[in-house]
């Protein structure tokens, strides 16, 4: 299998749509039993720039928006934590956001050098709770975790290859598509019940880890997407100033 994320001209930004579709194919990925591992890229010059700040918003007027965007959430984390086959990114460009939490909650992870990747939940006045606090500790260890998680700061491709968020680190961004699917090739070709055990075995302790963090992490970010602070930084953004955050 070959996914695509194809909104270049949006970032490949994640509104309900792209996020709801994406689900839907992990979940069919998952109900195959014939395919042995798949590849995630993307179009564009950007894998993800992550949410749609027009959904963010939306979601900050109406607390019915705002639950279907956790409701999704917690679907898309599900699809990804259970899924049985290794799933293998190539990313080309920057990952942010929802991006980089896909990113890093793959199985292989292959960049090339001009990647910058970062969950900037926190930057736009949001709890990084759509897969963040699950994810990055256990790629990077958890100092480090929060280190990043905390400041939102991004990361260049050597930097996170060097802490562990980058499996495969390659010259160019033309050469991440190949690099991937050579990866996926090769582990298609090994004993399927071996790697699909394997693969459980992962899955399950992400899983046990997920039962305890995500639930209140979503419950968090809830809370502050209906935060005037969001409102904020998201103008503050658009307006290229510096934002003041009141605390509400």
């Amino acid at each position: 299998w070959e996914i695509t994320l194809d909104r270049p001209e949006l970032l490949n930004r994640f509104d309900a749509q792209l996020e709801t579709e994406l689900t839907h194919v992990l979940r069919e990925l998952a109900a195959d039993e014939s395919a042995r591992a798949a590849v995630l890229l993307a179009n564009g010059k950007v894998f993800s720039a992550g949410g749609d700040f027009e959904l963010m918003l939306e979601a900050n007027a109406d607390i019915a928006v705002r639950n279907a965007t956790l409701d999704r959430a917690r679907a898309l984390l599900a699809a990804m934590t259970s899924l049985p086959q290794p799933l293998i990114v190539g990313v080309q460009g920057a990952a942010i956001g929802l991006g980089a939490t896909i990113v890093v909650g793959s199985d292989v992870v292959v960049a090339s050098e001009n990647v910058k990747l970062g969950d900037t939940h926190t930057a736009v006045g949001l709890v990084a709770g759509d897969g963040g606090a699950l994810f990055w500790p256990q790629s990077i260890g958890m100092l480090r975790a929060r280190r990043y998680l905390l400041t939102g700061d991004l990361l260049t491709a050597a930097k996170a290859y060097e802490f562990g968020l980058v499996t495969d680190l390659v010259s160019t961004p033309t050469d991440v598509a190949p690099a991937a699917r050579e990866i996926a090739t090769r582990i298609a070709a090994l004993p399927p019940l071996a790697v699909r055990g394997t693969k459980n075995a992962l899955n399950q302790v992400t899983r046990q880890r997920a039962g305890e963090v995500i639930e209140t992490a979503l419950l968090a970010e809830g809370v502050t997407l209906a935060t005037e602070d969001l409102v904020e930084a998201i103008a503050a953004f658009r307006e290229k100033r510096d934002a003041t955050f009141a605390g509400r």
